[in-house]
């Protein structure tokens, strides 16, 4: 049975809905990490802003800390899908689209871990939109985007790149002037001797996306450039690849500087897959819905892998190794200490003090704790997932 326009748009909120359901869920199944404990008690950002508004509003717990990114989250989807408005030729490719950009591993994970690339990537879309719906470009907002985050120098790099395509010497000004304040205010690390990190940035981004929509990611980036179909999301979305790339040769780059930007260029991907199929007779079609099939299904398995990955542990020898691990077992810890009447602990692990900081546990003299294997010690307190023992911390009564 053939599906109404009007029915695709009414499946849009449905999986939405799921997804969050879904987010909100592996969100307070996560421990907060060290470097998200230092937003919420150390730092002055605006990751600390938005953290701690919603923890003053919500109360101190997880989904508190998590939500200011799952909200980006859902206006970013919100944005995307209206971007892609008028774009598809057909109504369920805009929903295929716009489902793929929600479930994209890069995305759910930026949308439940305090860091700024979903606030950069909402700020992104908001920019396109705008630019879209007046056909002007929004200069309030980019002299916005220079104190929200120093990734926001890529942007103005890539609006200058396609300032100069499209001969706007206005816009070419501004982001150059931009950029510079950006260079000025944040700086950029560009130190250090070639190490081979490439590779791993190669394979954050195929995480990220997963590894075969990557693949047709580096290839739609060609075709679009080659074809000369050359829009400001192709010039954002390169110029931010290239440019990882080329500091991949010296240094480990912060993918969360760059991955925004490119995953805005999904459904240009889409788009470039859907016109492929229908330019060739039905007969010629298989193997591309094979090939497709089989990104989908790497997709998928990179998405449950990224929200189902505690039983990981079950086949890793090291638990340190999993990628997951910062973000475990401090919750259970807490749980177990509490039920123990252990309410402050000290310890030479300051790591470990702030985030049981998080979940009440104070810092004292009554008791120290350690994750490093004693021999005396007055309790040991084991933290397992599905039966595997992941970290066990011991505690001395001073």
């Amino acid at each position: 049975m053939k599906l109404t326009d009007n029915t695709y748009k009414y499946l849009f909120p449905i999986i939405l809905f799921v997804v969050l359901s879904i987010l909100v869920y592996t969100a307070n199944n996560l421990s907060i990490s060290y470097k998200e404990a230092l937003n919420v008690f150390v730092n002055n950002s605006l990751l600390t802003i938005l953290t701690n508004s919603t923890l003053y509003i919500f109360g101190q717990n997880d989904i508190a800390l998590r939500l200011p990114f799952i909200i980006f989250y859902i206006l970013s989807v919100v944005l995307m899908y209206k971007i892609t408005e008028n774009f598809f030729k057909k109504e369920s490719d805009r929903l295929i689209s716009i489902s793929i950009f929600m479930i994209l591993p890069g995305l759910l994970s930026a949308s439940i871990l305090v860091n700024s690339a979903i606030v950069v990537t909402f700020f992104t879309l908001l920019y396109i939109y705008y630019y879209k719906s007046v056909k002007k470009h929004s200069y309030i907002l980019l002299v916005l985007f220079l104190f929200i985050d120093n990734s926001f120098a890529i942007f103005f790099l890539s609006l200058f790149f396609y300032s100069l395509s499209k001969k706007d010497n206005k816009l070419l000004i501004v982001s150059l002037i931009l950029f510079g304040l950006s260079m000025g205010i944040y700086g950029f690390d560009t130190g250090g001797k070639p190490r081979g990190f490439l590779v791993d940035t190669f394979a954050i981004y195929a995480s990220i996306f997963s590894p075969l929509l990557f693949i047709y990611f580096f290839y739609s980036i060609y075709r679009s450039g080659i074809k000369k179909d050359r829009t400001l999301v192709w010039y954002i979305a390169t110029t931010s690849l290239f440019i990882s790339l080329l500091f991949s040769f010296r240094q480990r780059i912060y993918i969360e500087d760059y991955a925004p930007f490119v995953v805005i260029f999904l459904p240009y991907m889409v788009k470039i897959y859907f016109h492929t199929i229908r330019v060739r007779l039905p007969q010629f079609r298989y193997r591309h819905y094979n090939t497709a099939s089989l990104v989908i299904f790497v997709l998928f398995i990179n998405v449950i892998l990224t929200i189902v990955n505690k039983p990981l542990y079950l086949i890793l020898e090291n638990p340190k190794k999993h990628f997951a691990y910062k973000y475990n077992f401090v919750k259970e810890l807490s749980t177990k200490l509490k039920l123990n009447e252990i309410n402050e602990v000290n310890s030479e692990d300051e790591e470990l003090i702030l985030r049981l900081k998080f979940y009440g546990i104070d810092e004292g003299n009554k008791y120290y704790i350690t994750t490093k294997e004693q021999y005396f010690y007055d309790l040991k307190l084991p933290i397992s997932y599905y039966g595997k023992i992941i970290q066990t911390t011991y505690i001395i009564k001073n």
